[in-house]
């Protein structure tokens, strides 16, 4: 089996891709999303591929990487998914979309895939949905860079307080002064000096 080439890009005309792999040419087809990260013609090229053997012919398919594969051999799998039209879900919508698009059952993001109607969106809902259980769509950016500064915030905190306690404030009292603060963007030192002086202020 066939699973991944690297090779000089000797053609490439949507879907049809032609590598030269020392000296051998292999004709593949690709989605979209596969050839708008290729480079181009001449430029030495990896693809990761799936061969389809039926009775008729021997078709290689190449992606860009390896989540592509994986989610057209799942696709090809759903009754009346063939590898025509997994190239199409791939071509209009990545990964981790469809993903989303499944676990979130949106027929109507489907539907506007070439050649997926009601139906076959229904169909790749209930089909897709247990094979892709261990697929997660990562959240949206501006979530995880939430969540990254959250997790810093929380750690300059734990860092002020616990140097406070080591100048001999109680853990409450120092929970107390740094609540009392403004904590955004501020480094550990910073938090600290403007603790130290807002206590020092009200004890005068």
């Amino acid at each position: 089996m066939i699973g991944r080439l690297q090779g000089i890009l000797l053609e490439k005309q949507t879907p049809h891709l032609l590598l030269d792999v020392n000296g051998v040419g292999y004709e593949l087809q690709a989605p979209i999303s596969t050839f708008v990260q290729l480079g181009s013609v001449g430029d030495v090229v990896v693809l990761y591929t799936h061969l389809a053997i039926r009775e008729d012919a021997h078709q290689l398919y190449g992606f860009s990487d390896q989540g592509q594969r994986t989610l057209f051999k799942t696709l090809i799998k759903v009754s009346g998914v063939g590898p025509k039209l997994a190239l199409a879900i791939l071509s209009g919508m990545d990964v981790n979309a469809f993903t989303q698009c499944v676990h979130e059952e949106n027929i109507t993001a489907l539907v506007k895939l070439p050649g997926v109607g009601k139906k076959t969106a229904e169909r790749l809902i209930i089909e897709m949905r247990d094979r892709l259980v261990e697929w997660q769509a990562p959240a949206p950016l501006w979530q995880a860079v939430e969540k990254n500064e959250q997790q810093q915030r929380q750690h300059t905190l734990a860092e002020a307080e616990s140097a406070l306690v080591a100048l001999g404030y109680k853990p409450q009292e120092a929970s107390k002064m740094l609540n009392a603060v403004a904590t955004d963007n501020a480094t550990t030192e910073e938090l600290i000096r403007q603790a130290l002086r807002n206590s020092l202020g009200q004890a005068q």
